[in-house]
């Protein structure tokens, strides 16, 4: 039961840092409505919801890699 509940922490964490950064936007476009008391109708919240997109892609490239040398000192055993 922890564990759900530091998944469901963590998700929630993530959702508010793409919310903070604009990946994510959430915008409230029908407001909700209570059920009448005959437990009929009643109206759900409907959303605009706009995210991020990121591509990834790879390039070939060729980069110089310094060539390290350890030599030992001349008075170590």
């Amino acid at each position: 039961m922890r564990a759900i509940l530091v998944l469901l922490g963590v998700a929630a964490l993530i959702v508010a840092a793409l919310m903070a950064f604009g990946f994510i936007g959430i915008d409230q476009t029908r407001t909700a409505a209570l059920p009448q008391v005959k437990v009929e109708g009643g109206q759900a919240p409907k959303f605009d919801v706009e995210v991020g997109k990121v591509d990834v892609g790879t390039v070939n490239r060729t980069v110089e890699v310094p060539a390290i040398k350890v030599e030992r000192p001349a008075t170590a055993q």
